[in-house]
């Protein structure tokens, strides 16, 4: 599921995309600067436009859904 969330960082045009995890929550990805995988791959940080932030380990992503009309 990493190598999936790298490319949807990576394409261009970015296409926004919500992250399903595997307790049913959903984390919005508007632009690609709201979200990166650190560099071992074990966690991804996705940042809402509050600051907020939430760190998941990619076991728990059970889904990626593309959303290009931002909604």
């Amino acid at each position: 599921m990493i190598a999936d969330l790298r490319e949807c960082l990576l394409v261009a045009p970015f296409v926004p995309f919500v992250i399903r995890t595997s307790d049913g929550r959903e984390y919005s990805v508007p632009t690609a600067d709201h979200a990166f995988i650190t560099p071992r791959g074990n966690r991804v940080v996705v940042v809402a436009d509050n600051g907020a932030t939430n760190v998941l380990g990619p076991l728990h992503i059970n889904s990626i859904v593309d959303q290009p009309d931002g909604e």
